[in-house]
């Protein structure tokens, strides 16, 4: 017996009006489970342009509850479609507290908890330091009606103490719903080092802990045309093999079919999880190792 599950990803474009967007995911949604997909996810932040590239308390009145009126409407269509949903938001925990959170809506609408993004960044043009308070719910799975799956949110993909930690409480799949881009004004040589960075990263958490990796990113130009988000949104099996990978410029929708008992197979052939010197790794609480 094997344990195939269809997981959509949705990579699209935005613009400014929030309700313009909210109703573009749903439709987009509503077509990926039309194509059979089962899990679906959006990519970070869909409601709204990437707004972290200026420092703007404008901003702020994106913020909403989570769980709130984007979630009631994503629970609705999660009921409609008997998918689930993994939905990125903007969250407004209390007046001055604000995390970069993501909602995950069960197959039949039930809203199963969130997850707030853990590693923020702060660089030029991604100042998310000063929009997001850094996550406090820990790495967290959800066990939906199709597989048990983890969530991280972007610049958590580069850290592989965070897939680890959700690996080991039982992830099946681990998505990263991305925003990440390439400055207009950038060589084609360092894009392309870049893209592959990212992705190569992903693909080895795929690999050190035997599970798929799932990761969408936006597509399209933003900052009055100084970013182009650069799409390539993809999927990798156990091994880091790239099962899908969008384009870099246009909006996709795709659903694969994921054989989850392939776990089993990369586990037991490669036993990375079983050779793991667990009592070795105390100094990973520390900063940094001065001699």
């Amino acid at each position: 017996m094997t344990k195939i599950v269809n997981v959509g990803l949705v990579q699209m474009s935005c613009t400014r009006d929030k309700e313009t967007n909210l109703a573009k995911a749903i439709g987009l949604v509503r077509e990926a489970a039309s194509r059979g997909a089962q899990i679906i996810c959006l990519q970070e932040l869909f409601t709204s342009l990437y707004f972290c590239d200026t420092e703007d308390y404008e901003h702020f009145k994106l913020a909403e509850p989570v769980p709130g009126p984007s979630t009631e409407r994503l629970q609705e269509v999660a009921r409609e479609t008997g998918a689930v949903i993994i939905a990125s938001l903007f969250e407004k925990r209390a007046q001055g507290i604000y995390h970069n959170t993501t909602a995950v809506i069960d197959a039949g609408g039930a809203y199963l908890g969130k997850y707030r993004k853990m590693h923020i960044p702060d660089d030029p043009a991604f100042y998310e330091k000063f929009y997001f308070t850094p996550g406090d719910l820990g790495y967290r799975v959800f066990e939906t009606r199709f597989a048990r799956i983890g969530v991280l949110i972007c610049w958590d993909q580069w850290y592989p103490e965070a897939a680890r930690l959700t690996a080991l409480r039982g992830a099946e799949i681990l998505f990263y719903p991305t925003a990440i881009g390439w400055a207009t004004t950038q060589d084609e040589a360092t894009n392309a080092e870049q893209f592959n960075g990212w992705q190569t990263i992903q693909r080895s958490h795929a690999v050190a802990n035997g599970i798929h990796v799932v990761s969408v990113n936006r597509v399209g130009f933003e900052q009055e045309g100084a970013m182009k988000f650069w799409g390539g949104s993809f999927i990798a099996n156990p091994f880091g093999r790239i099962l899908y990978q969008a384009s870099h410029d246009q909006e996709e929708i795709h659903v694969e079919a994921l054989d989850l008992d392939k776990t089993d197979f990369y586990r037991t052939h490669w036993p990375f999880m079983r050779d793991r010197r667990i009592d070795s790794y105390g100094d990973l609480v520390k900063r940094y190792l001065d001699e």
